[in-house]
């Protein structure tokens, strides 16, 4: 399944997130389809947890989740339903990918690039500075074979990524002070993750890793 926004912020192009279901992965291909089968003719249902990076009911990033899970309890005639956990209310945004990863929540939805640090070739599956738009990256995905490098990529550590959106391009940043010159980034704090915060921290400037619902109070706090 794919969804895509499209412009979802206009302006200076870093690049493009985009946007994964985490799926932990308990068996191979050919036993999976034969549960499935199974699953269909004895009517087996599935509760399964969605852990995610997003705030609780947060727009257009975490509606797009529940909008998921609504989709699949129809479309299995209500054998399998989801329930979505926005960021802090079962996890912390950031310990997505280990929670899936230990089995204590089946799905999960965030960046790939929040897991550059376990990963950090993940990060070319969400954002990459002045690389491709999102149609782009969709194409490469759906068709180019980045979609099965982003599988064994996930493989050793049990998990199965989805396309689940794709925002376009981002902002180059939002700023309380002009950026004229490559000077004003020396020392800047910015709240930019994957290959474009190593893009700013090799211009002088101190790249910060937080989850999208937490940039309003770090800008709070300085």
């Amino acid at each position: 399944m794919k969804l895509t926004r499209k412009n979802f912020v206009k302006g200076l192009a870093i690049g493009t997130l985009s946007l994964p279901f985490l799926v932990r992965g308990f068996m191979g291909k050919g036993q999976a389809q034969g549960e499935k089968g199974s699953a269909i003719v004895s009517g087996k249902k599935y509760q399964w947890k969605m852990v995610t990076t997003w705030p609780p009911n947060f727009p257009v990033l975490g509606e797009s989740c529940t909008l998921f899970a609504k989709w699949v309890e129809e479309l299995t005639g209500g054998r399998m339903q989801i329930r979505v956990y926005g960021a802090g209310e079962l996890v912390p945004a950031l310990e997505v990918f280990d929670t899936v990863r230990s089995g204590a929540a089946e799905m999960g939805s965030g960046a790939a690039y929040y897991w550059a640090g376990k990963i950090p070739a993940a990060q070319f599956f969400a954002s990459v500075p002045f690389g491709m738009n999102a149609q782009q990256v969709n194409s490469w995905l759906i068709s180019g074979g980045g979609l099965e490098l982003w599988q064994e990529l996930y493989r050793d550590y049990g998990l199965i990524p989805l396309m689940g959106g794709n925002t376009g391009t981002q902002m180059g940043g939002w700023f309380n002070r002009e950026i004229n010159s490559m000077e004003d980034l020396k020392g800047l704090k910015m709240r930019i993750p994957g290959l474009g915060g190593k893009v700013l921290e090799r211009a002088g400037g101190s790249p910060i890793l937080l989850a999208g619902g937490e940039i309003y109070t770090g800008l709070e706090r300085g």
